[in-house]
């Protein structure tokens, strides 16, 4: 008997589209696989989609009532990006009613979730280089003297919590700091300023397989803008090489580094953590953690899936699979 799979897309950040972007692709795999039922969160209604026009979800338990049969589920496939799917929110309500799904834990996707807290998280486990950096805060007078003189440009600015690159900017000037920090706030009220690192960026994707750990194929990112920002992730301006063309150490050391980081930070599904290489100095720099990556056809997780050899169906059944045993 097919097992009955909700489908959560959407969100209430501004990765709604993104989401839904990879949703759409996940159901076509797998609508042959389960009875899936795609539910779309909003701030204002979760909703599954019929023929009959929008069926809300019971949020005691989080069932559908489609002509008079109530539909419960034997498992959820996340697939949100930002609030609530990716900051430990909607995995939380999934522990409280006993509904397995295919991410992290909530504990796990809240601190992955915050960069502040997960670099310093990182930085204590002494694996891998983290960027020295400053926490601003909403509530507080901004002193760009003072930042300066603890951090030296050029500097990336960046909402503490959210994705995608929104609300980031790399300031190079004095001048360009204060408006980076306002924009950055209006995302978030803690923002993290960090120093730049010159390097190669590298991503790798990580999977949890019969109790195995297992890294994918190391992709670079090669940006064409000054940084791997919204309109490089989204609207084509960067090229993605996979399997990254570095030296074997390298790559194994990003796969290795990624490994462990999975097992310390309690991280479970598919998730993705990136880096910058610093070939002068020879060190591997931590940047962050993304425990509910894109995973649209053309995504990055997709595209080293496919150079390990297997293809997306594979990607998107062995999450539920392994979850639903």
């Amino acid at each position: 008997m097919k097992k009955t799979v909700a489908l959560v897309a959407g969100g209430y950040s501004g990765e709604y589209i993104i989401s839904l972007q990879s949703a759409a692709q996940v159901e076509e795999q797998l609508k042959n696989d389960f009875n899936l039922y795609k539910i779309i969160i909003t701030k204002d209604e979760w909703y599954y989609e019929s023929n009959e026009g929008k069926i809300q979800v019971n949020r005691d338990d989080f069932s559908l009532n489609i002509n008079g049969e109530k539909i419960t589920f034997d498992a959820a496939f996340i697939i949100v990006h930002g609030t609530p799917g990716e900051n430990g929110l909607l995995q939380g309500y999934f522990d409280m009613i006993n509904l397995p799904y295919n991410t992290c834990d909530a504990l796990c996707s809240a601190v992955t979730f915050d960069k502040e807290t997960c670099n310093a998280v990182v930085r204590d486990f002494d694996i891998v280089n983290v960027a020295k950096n400053q926490t601003i805060y909403a509530d507080e007078q901004i002193d760009t003297d003072k930042i300066l003189s603890r951090l030296s440009l050029p500097l990336f600015v960046k909402p503490s919590q959210g994705g995608s690159s929104i609300g980031m900017s790399k300031v190079k000037t004095k001048e360009e700091l204060l408006p980076a920090i306002k924009q950055a706030l209006d995302v978030h009220p803690k923002v993290l300023i960090e120093e730049f690192i010159e390097g190669r960026e590298f991503s790798c994707g990580v999977f949890t397989i019969d109790g195995k750990i297992s890294a994918f194929p190391v992709t670079e990112i090669i940006p064409i803008n000054e940084f791997f920002d919204y309109e490089a992730k989204y609207n084509g301006t960067t090229a993605e090489v996979v399997p990254a063309k570095v030296d074997e150490r390298v790559s194994t050391n990003i796969q290795r580094t990624t490994e462990k980081l999975y097992k310390l930070l309690n991280c479970k599904g598919v998730c993705r953590i990136d880096f910058i290489y610093n070939e002068k100095q020879d060190k591997l720099f931590f940047l962050e953690v993304n425990t509910t990556p894109g995973q649209s056809l053309n995504s990055i997780v997709p595209n080293q899936v496919r150079a390990m050899g297997k293809d997306v169906h594979w990607l998107y059944y062995t999450q539920i699979a392994e979850i639903i045993k």
